[in-house]
């Protein structure tokens, strides 16, 4: 297929768009509509597993003692931890293989430099490490979770593609003279079918960015609302930006694609007919 066939083509599918601006604006809504349900379980499901990883992590801070700490510094250190207000718990780790350390674990992320700066130069302290571990029962949940959402997602683009291909055969059955006529006049099926696919590039393109900035704006406000809230609860959430830098182009091949291939099911089928 050359430039000029293209350029053709892309004319061809735009006057036609607005020819028939009814179906078009139908079908851009209906595309609209589905991938805003298909982004927001996305949203969901990505928030659902930050969110419990947020809860269920284990921020720790490690006090690797020297080897020959004093009684006294050992002691000091000990009330320290005790008088901390930002520590839940400590655990003293004392054997062969590891070096003597005060496992600190804290209320949250935030909490973690804190605590490393109330020990940082104290006596007796010869290394300071802070890590964030999640439970292993935790680390199953969110495999189980990453699969079921796996699952759903293809599920749900398997309704999206079908519930695009009856929009387009919604708005295609109308133009069967036009089909017809263009048959008559001697163009060939793949001309007729290129005609159509352009259409519904065009529309996915359109229906796909309208999706994407309906879904920014309203996330975007819940991302502030939610943010505030469950802030000390030290939940986080995807960052709005996630939506324009990731899935916006996501959600346009996804809904250039499935109009696309919705067009040519559509279209060859009234073709052998």
């Amino acid at each position: 297929m050359n430039i000029s066939t293209l350029n053709l083509l892309s004319k061809d599918a735009s006057k036609n768009l607005r020819n028939n601006a009814t179906t078009s604006i139908s079908s851009i809504t209906s595309i609209t509509s589905t991938l805003f349900v298909l982004g927001l379980f996305v949203l969901f499901m990505l928030n659902l597993r930050m969110g419990i990883i947020g809860i269920y992590s284990q921020y720790e801070v490690r006090l690797t003692l020297k080897d020959d700490i004093k009684i006294t510094d050992q002691q000091n250190i000990y009330k320290k931890i005790q008088e901390s207000n930002v520590v839940t718990d400590s655990t003293f780790e004392n054997n062969t293989t590891l070096p003597t350390s005060y496992i600190i674990k804290a209320n949250g992320q935030n909490d973690v430099p804190k605590i490393i700066s109330q020990f940082k130069g104290v006596h007796g302290i010869n290394k300071i490490n802070s890590s964030q571990n999640i439970p292993n029962n935790i680390l199953g949940m969110i495999k189980i979770i990453q699969w079921v959402g796996v699952i759903l997602f293809l599920i749900l683009m398997v309704a999206t593609f079908f519930l695009i291909k009856n929009t387009i055969k919604l708005a295609i059955y109308p133009r069967i003279n036009e089909i017809n006529m263009m048959q008559y006049l001697g163009a060939t099926d793949w001309y007729i079918r290129w005609k159509f696919i352009f259409e519904g590039i065009i529309t996915g393109f359109l229906g796909s960015v309208v999706a994407v900035i309906v879904l920014y704006c309203l996330y975007i406000f819940a991302y502030r609302q939610a943010n505030s809230y469950y802030a000390t609860l030290f939940i986080s959430f995807i960052n709005p930006s996630f939506i324009l830098t990731t899935i916006s182009w996501s959600f346009i091949f996804i809904g250039i694609i499935l109009t696309a291939i919705g067009n040519i099911f559509v279209i060859k089928k009234l073709l052998i007919v």
